[in-house]
């Protein structure tokens, strides 16, 4: 009797393994469409483009059985393009290589993203970023490029309409020479011009020193009653930081580069009292945001930031658009240009943290500038403003 048990359960486990078989076997005959994040996931900027493309990540998994009812095999391949351009020019060339690869979501840095850009151009790809904010990232009117956030000519001159309106009229600019900081320091200086106000320096700093002493001294020296800085986070956390032990009291003012919870993490409590723009914010007050939030929690084990959305409705802008081009091709996979066009034609799409509108360059007529601050040291801050990008589109 043992034996006819076990005889039993050994063709159980056979049969079981044969069905798993021939699952595995029909999954991997379904045609593939494999959609790519690129953010830099090593580096000093690795906490965020880990949580851009965790967001890109959830949005993919989550419609992996929709795509299969439909006849097809979606996967992701998350790319590390370490906020360099020539490293980001290195993956997207692998990229084009990949015929099933369909769409690319990012990048996190403009500097990298616009060299990368002409090389999905080359090979049809196209782009969609949660996060570039350079004005030249969609000026140059290229066919795959696409953006779901605001532009630096929106950023900028939000940043200067909010110092100026507090009533400060001088600033001392700082940025850290790549396109996408030099590009946000330069709308904010013309705005801040327009308005009347005074700035009484200007300088480039090297992203990765630990000492901006010159710098800060140079700011005292001028009495700035305000610092704008065009920068990423790490440089920003350690200014904000190293003014404050300084005694240098100034307002300070940064972009969406600063939008992390890292910047926190570095500068400590002299974060109080400092702002930024963004074109991302915290979406956990809403009922879908905080639908998102949980989902992000549960599977990654950590809230999310402000472009974890982003990157999120980027990939879901992507997969809308590659569904309508399959049903618009009677349930055919579709090609790299049709998925081009689709992308470019969405209209009304409803993210989680942005509704999306791409005009003829790419650029989406529905997004948001936001100023927040810090009234503790803790990650999010706070809305200020909340500011239409529509309200700076020429």
């Amino acid at each position: 009797m043992k034996k006819a048990v076990s005889l039993l359960v050994t063709l159980s486990l056979v049969l079981a393994v044969l069905a798993g078989g021939v699952s595995a076997v029909a999954d991997a005959a379904l045609p593939v469409i494999r959609l790519a994040s690129v953010t830099p996931l090593s580096g000093s900027q690795a906490a965020m483009g880990e949580t851009i493309k965790n967001g890109i990540e959830l949005a993919l998994n989550e419609r992996v059985e929709e795509f299969k009812a439909l006849g097809f095999d979606l996967q992701f391949a998350p790319q590390d393009d370490q906020a360099d351009p020539k490293v980001g020019v290195s993956v997207a060339q692998r990229l084009i290589e990949d015929k099933a690869i369909l769409a690319v979501i990012g990048h996190y840095n403009s500097g990298v993203a616009i060299p990368s850009s002409e090389v999905y151009l080359q090979g049809g790809l196209p782009m969609v970023s949660p996060a570039n904010t350079a004005t030249k990232v969609t000026d140059r009117g290229l066919a795959t490029v696409n953006r779901i956030c605001a532009r630096d000519d929106a950023q900028g001159p939000a940043g200067a309409d909010f110092l100026f309106g507090k009533g400060l009229t001088s600033v001392f600019i700082l940025q850290d020479k790549t396109a996408y900081g030099q590009g946000v320091a330069d709308e904010f200086e013309k705005r801040f011009k327009a308005l009347g106000g005074m700035v009484v320096g200007s300088e480039g700093i090297t992203p990765g020193e630990a000492d901006y002493s010159a710098v800060e001294e140079m700011i005292r020296a001028t009495g700035a009653q305000a610092v704008f800085f065009g920068g990423i986070y790490p440089e920003g956390g350690l200014l904000i930081k190293q003014l404050a032990e300084k005694g240098i009291e100034v307002e300070f003012l940064g972009p969406d580069g600063m939008d992390s919870a890292e910047v926190v993490n570095i500068a400590g409590d002299a974060v109080i009292g400092t702002f930024y723009t963004s074109v991302a914010a915290d979406i956990s007050g809403t009922e879908k945001g905080a639908a998102f939030a949980a989902a992000f929690a549960a599977k990654y084990g950590k809230a999310p930031e402000g472009f974890s959305a982003y990157g999120y409705d980027a990939m879901n802008v992507a997969l809308d658009a590659i569904k309508a081009a399959i049903a618009a091709g009677g349930g055919a996979l579709p090609t790299r240009e049709q998925v081009t066009a689709s992308i470019r034609a969405t209209e009304g799409f409803v993210g989680v943290a942005t509704n999306v509108t791409f005009n003829d360059i790419g650029d989406n007529t529905e997004a948001t500038v936001y100023v927040l601050g810090f009234d503790a040291a803790s990650y999010p801050p706070k809305v200020i403003q909340a500011i239409p990008v529509k309200d700076y589109l020429k």
